[in-house]
């Protein structure tokens, strides 16, 4: 039971609009948080509440470079999220 947990923040990651424009901006690499602000036109309140739901579910990791943030993708938090989805759906790898 204990791994619905963990699903729950994985999969929130996936439930706002703004955080797939995150992760469809992260595809193409490291993003920095002022990067992040400016493109999606949000106040740095904004970004931090999503970017917290994305890093909480693994699929995004930060580091920190003086006073700004820089993101990107987890490649290992991504195959988590792949593994769970196939699992929880019954589905083979290939079939997707």
């Amino acid at each position: 039971m204990t791994e619905y947990s963990s699903d729950t923040k994985i999969f929130k990651a996936f439930c706002d609009e703004n955080r797939l424009k995150i992760l469809e901006l992260l595809k193409d690499g490291e993003k920095c948080a002022c990067r992040l602000i400016e493109i999606l036109d949000i106040r740095q309140s904004a970004l931090s509440y999503h970017m917290k739901i994305l890093c909480d579910s693994g699929i995004v990791v930060s580091r920190q470079d003086g006073k700004w943030t820089h993101y990107r993708l987890n490649e290992e938090g991504i195959e988590q999220a792949v593994r769970r989805l196939t699992f929880l759906t019954g589905r083979k790898t290939n079939e997707m």
